[in-house]
């Protein structure tokens, strides 16, 4: 009786064998894919962009590997080149930002209510653009101490309020900095008081991680007008970063 020799995997119906494609090294693939993200990072830092010797000197790579690097990045809209060949981030980190944004307050939004109605005043979460600082969330509590006008895309200077103070606290230390910043940074929140409105009192403390780094900048905090338990609040304040970090930082779950 004749038996069937059954087909090796990859063989086709023809009898002719179709080798099968070459595993992909994950180690390569990891270092490649690091690489790539630290173009990124790198050259979000720059404000007038990277050449490729720039990009490869940074790296540590010679410069077949960086014009590889970059010109991925280019072509799927991450990077643009300009006309003096400097890349400068391209479109297509604004898509990941607006997808980034509703994921941030789904997350956040949340504790910030918490914390809102743990003290009675507005909470919120604030970003810096440019040298300015913008609410992106804000959340009010059910029975405010007194009405204060504080909403998403309420905007100030860096330099005034508790939120842009305790932004700039949680960046690195400069010579330059001012002492309610060097005071925000020692005590972890900072305190205001008739800067932004006469009778608001604010309370924000900086979110970052143990090596001061969450992937962006931003803080949280409350404003009130008269009747904040200052210490009360700043416990709180400082609490909810915590459970904020704890919640975005890279490898959590919770986005």
């Amino acid at each position: 009786m004749k038996t069937e020799t059954p087909a090796r995997p990859g063989a086709a119906s023809g009898g002719e064998t179709t080798p099968p494609s070459p595993p992909l090294s994950s180690k390569a693939t990891l270092q490649t894919l690091e690489r790539g993200l630290r173009v990124l990072a790198l050259i979000s830092e720059s404000e007038t962009g990277l050449s490729i010797a720039e990009i490869s000197a940074r790296l540590g790579v010679d410069r077949a590997i960086g014009h590889r690097l970059a010109g991925t990045l280019e072509a799927t809209g991450f990077l643009t080149r300009r006309s003096d060949g400097q890349f400068v981030l391209g479109a297509e980190i604004l898509t990941l930002a607006d997808r980034f944004l509703p994921q941030l307050r789904a997350v956040a939004g949340p504790p910030v209510g918490r914390l809102a109605q743990a003290t009675g005043a507005a909470a919120f979460v604030s970003v810096p653009q440019g040298d300015a600082c913008v609410a992106i969330i804000v959340a009010e509590p059910e029975a405010p101490l007194l009405r204060l006008s504080y909403r998403v895309g309420s905007r100030h200077p860096l330099s005034l309020g508790a939120a842009g103070i305790a932004i700039l606290a949680g960046r690195a230390e400069t010579e330059g900095d001012a002492p309610a910043v060097r005071e925000a940074r020692r005590l972890g929140h900072a305190l205001t008081c008739d800067q932004l409105q006469r009778g608001a009192v604010g309370v924000a403390s900086p979110l970052h991680g143990p090596d001061r780094r969450l992937g962006f900048e931003a803080c949280v905090g409350v404003v009130a007008l008269d009747g904040l338990d200052v210490e009360g609040a700043a416990a709180a304040v400082t609490a909810c970063a915590r459970d904020l970090v704890e919640a975005l930082r890279p490898g959590s779950s919770a986005l």
